[in-house]
């Protein structure tokens, strides 16, 4: 009686394996999609709190203070106005006083729509700028250009003699002394004159080799047909390989190896990069060698078969 009641329903096991699986299915679908999107929000985030917002500030204050018409008191206004002339011009007095020219009040007032007004002067001068000269459809075009315009000029000038040989002794006397600033410098280096040098390596073909020992295969890229003297000393052609690392595909290893050493690989540079990154995770869908579990099973069964085939077979010549 105790036994029949602890064994398990087969129908709720099932059932639960088969909810599990397809919550499992349907987290594997929408996961990348959704940290894609999550990525893009924190570097448009990230874009936002660090290189727009301090610009648009610095900038917002330099315009306002420059520009501004702000006046503590007016000589012919009386205590009680809010509006009063001054040198043929119409002045607004604001919460805390001061002067304000009553088109620059008007023009803040509208944009403001139903916020309060700022109590300031030099605030309403602030916000006259951000609505006037800094609205997004503006600035984000403007700091595109000034940024590719910093660019050119800084390869224009790293590109000459003097520019190079000050770039590269600043960088041996200030970036590569300071003890964590340099781990961290040389490590972005390395993956940035990778991705951006314009004497970037040229991939032919991805192989697969046996490195670094017999038996143990690793994926590399073909760069070019090594040199003549190893091709001469191994009596055949010789290829130069990088093997890159995982992770991190910005290093590897130089090997030269023989070419009938050598298997290549059905894969593009895209899907070999994939499955670098992602420490083999990734598998290109032609590569992929895995097998379904009823196809398993079949072969599993065909084993066992010719296995006491074979037995029979061996009983019988004994007999």
């Amino acid at each position: 009686m105790t036994s029949e009641l602890t064994k398990t329903d087969p129908k709720k096991v099932s059932g639960f394996y088969s909810f599990r699986r397809a919550v499992l299915r349907g987290l594997a679908i929408a996961a990348p999609p959704l940290l894609t999107i999550v990525i893009f929000i924190w570097i448009l985030a990230t874009i936002q709190s660090y290189i727009l917002a301090p610009i648009e500030t610095t900038a917002r204050s330099a315009i306002a203070w420059a520009i501004q018409d702000v006046h503590r008191e007016l000589p012919n206004a009386a205590p009680e106005a809010t509006r009063a002339e001054y040198d043929s011009e119409i002045y607004r007095k604001t919460a805390n006083g001061q002067w304000v020219p009553e088109k620059i009040y008007n023009f803040v007032y509208e944009h403001l729509h139903d916020q309060p007004m700022p109590a300031s002067g030099y605030g309403v001068y602030e916000q006259y700028v951000q609505y006037r000269w800094l609205k997004r459809e503006l600035t984000i075009p403007s700091l595109l250009a000034v940024c590719l315009l910093a660019l050119y000029f800084t390869g224009k000038f790293l590109a000459g003699g003097l520019g190079r040989m000050i770039w590269n002794a600043s960088e041996r006397q200030v970036m590569q002394r300071l003890p964590i600033i340099r781990n961290v410098y040389g490590s972005v280096k390395q993956v940035t004159d990778f991705l951006l040098n314009e004497q970037e390596i040229q991939f032919t073909r991805v192989v697969a080799v046996e490195y670094p020992r017999k038996g143990m295969w690793s994926l590399g890229f073909v760069t070019s047909e090594s040199m003549l003297d190893i091709k001469d000393k191994a009596g055949e052609p010789v290829v130069t390989i990088l093997i890159p690392t995982s992770p991190m595909p910005a290093t590897g290893f130089t090997i030269n190896a023989k070419k009938s050493e050598t298997i290549e690989l059905n894969i593009t540079l895209d899907q070999a990069f994939q499955f670098i990154v992602s420490c083999g995770v990734v598998v290109p869908p032609q590569q992929q060698t895995q097998v379904s579990p009823v196809a398993g099973q079949i072969q599993a069964r065909l084993k066992q078969k010719q296995e006491s085939e074979s037995g029979n077979e061996s009983q019988q010549d004994s007999g």
